[in-house]
Formats: structure tokens, sequence, C-alpha cells
């Protein structure tokens, strides 16, 4: 066998398994510290006793949708930074995080949240949609996606979304203001299973469907004309990475709030270590965006406890730090 392609499987098995110590390190960790060695006995138990409701309703619906936002954030990071050749791409950058923000800012301006919990989301997925749309037709000519038309207006409309989300909170009551605040800054804390398991369902949905791209996205990395030459659909393909892209981001942003640089960082250091071959990577960077965001939660729980951080504060220190610290190093090698 190659030893490559060894080398880039042992890395994906590798991440797996980190990313299973970080969940069983989560799962123990806590203002109630629970052996890792009593975890599946408590389980096992079932119902009735404090340490398994703390397992099962508090820290495990955490860990399975940390798993599935972080996943899905460093997959639609890597298909943006394949997709535009540009390491600095990420999620957010395309302003569906500020039209889902916007979304569920006027949901809470307005009290829609009382009608159900699940307004919020939809809210939240309803403005990603709605700047999906824009940015799509905006740059849509002839048939033809530009994407540095689509990168520029992304970016126009994040601000426009931020400043009018500014406008809303300048005009809210307190306690609407601290519900958009919050929000804003992201958190993984959702009792829903429904919710739960659709997003899960979803983030392994698009990673599948998106695998199917892994080739073309090869080709892209060679420039456009290169990718024509080698037979790919380039339009539909762009088009196609675009929506799955935008659909990870989308529904991700709108169940856990604004959580920054998991789509930018774990990209880059995916591409370090693993190397630019999408086959590995996509899978790579799912298992890593999954595995920081738990790791990231887990300190954002546990730093100040009893108290919590959200999640967003500690993904936005640590992520730009690491990313600070990678491209220093790069620069003194």
């Amino acid at each position: 066998m190659n030893k490559k392609l060894v080398n880039k499987v042992f890395w994906v098995l590798m991440l797996g398994g980190i990313l299973l110590c970080v969940a069983i390190f989560s799962l123990a960790v806590g203002p109630a510290g629970i052996p890792v060695k009593k975890i599946i006995p408590i389980l096992l138990e079932g119902k009735g006793t404090v340490e398994y409701n703390i397992l099962f309703d508090i820290r495990l619906p955490r860990i399975i949708l940390g798993f599935a936002i972080g996943g899905a954030l460093s997959l639609a990071g890597i298909i943006l930074q394949g997709m535009f050749r540009n390491p600095l791409v990420e999620p957010y950058t395309l302003g569906i995080s500020g039209g889902a923000a916007l979304g569920v800012s006027l949901n809470i301006i307005f009290g829609l949240y009382k009608i159900g919990i699940l307004t919020l989301p939809f809210f939240g997925f309803l403005g990603a949609a709605a700047v999906i749309m824009l940015v799509y037709f905006l740059n849509m000519r002839k048939g033809i996606v530009k994407l540095q038309g689509l990168l520029l207006n992304g970016v126009m409309i994040s601000f426009i979304s931020s400043s009018l989300i500014m406008l809303i909170m300048s005009l809210s009551r307190s306690e609407d203001l601290h519900g958009i605040v919050f929000w804003i800054m992201g958190s993984l804390e959702e009792p829903d299973w429904a919710i739960i398991k659709v997003t899960v369902s979803a983030a392994i949905a698009l990673l599948v469907i998106s695998y199917l791209f892994c080739l073309d996205l090869n080709a892209f990395s060679l420039g456009e004309e290169e990718a024509l030459h080698l037979g790919v659909p380039i339009e539909r393909t762009k088009r196609l990475l675009f929506i799955i892209a935008s659909l990870l981001t989308g529904f991700s942003v709108s169940v856990a709030g604004m959580i920054g640089f998991v789509g930018l960082v774990v990209p880059h250091f995916v591409r370090m270590f693993v190397g630019s071959d999408h086959r590995i990577s996509l899978i790579a960077a799912f298992l890593a965006g999954g595995a920081f965001l738990i790791f990231c939660d887990t300190l954002a729980r546990t730093i100040i406890a009893p108290l919590e951080l959200p999640v967003g504060v500690i993904t936005g220190i640590l992520g730009g730090s690491l990313f600070v610290y990678a491209l220093t190093r790069r620069e003194i090698h």
C-alpha cells in the first residue's frame, strides 16, 4: 500500500481516537466529578441516580452536539477554503452567520420565542437561508458564479447584518439584550434531544454528500481552468459545494449560535498534518472539529465552575492563539 496513504489513514484513526478520549474526558469532568471507570456502570444502571442524570441529561447532549457542530463548521471551512484556494476563508465570511444571528435577534425582540423554544433555531435557519439566497443570486451572471464576488458580497452582508443586530440591541430591553448577547457568543446547552438528533443526522449526511466531491476539490486546488480541463463541471460543482457549506454553517449557527474560529483554525491544522488531499482531509477535519469544540465546551463549563462561559469565548481565545502560534512557527522555519 502507498506509504502516503497509510500515513493519512493513520492520522484519521488517530483523530478518531482523540475524539473518543476527549468525549470520555468531557463526560468525567465537571463540578460533580465522575471517575471514568464508573461511567459505563452508571449508564447501565439506568435512570434514578443523580450521576445518571448528570451524564445523560447534561453532559452527553453537549458532547454529541459539540461533535456535530464542530464537525460541520470544520467541514464547511475546508470546503470553502478548497473552493476559494484561500486559507483565510471561513464559514462566517459569507455572511451566513450574520443572517442567522439577525433572524434570532428579531425572534427575541418580538417575543416569538415565547411560542416555543424551537422557534429560535427555526428563525436562525431562516435568516441563514435568506443570506444564502441573496449572496448566491447577487453573484450569478449568465449561469456563472463569480467566487471573488461571492466572497466580497458575503463580507459586506456580514457587516450589514452586524450593524442591524447592534441597532436591535440598542433598542431592546435589558432581558432581551441578555438573550441576544448570550446567543451570539455561542452555547451547546441544548436539552431537546429532537434538535440534537436532527443536527447530528444533518451533519453526517452532508459529510457523506461532500465526500462525493473530494476529487473535484482536489482539482480546484489547481485552479478553475485546470479543473475544467480535467473534466470537472466547475459551475455546477461550485453551486453544489456552496449550498453544502451554507447548509452546514446555517444549521450550526441556528442551533448553537456564533461559535467562531472552528471553521478557520481546524482546517488549517488539518492541512498542516494530514495534507491537502480532500479524500482524507474532509473526514479528518470533521473529526478534529468535533474534538476541538467538545474540548472547548468542557473548558467553558468547568474553568470558572459553577458559572459557565460562552463556548465562543473559549474557541476564540484558544483557536486564535493556536493560529498565531502556527503562523509564527512556519515563518521561523
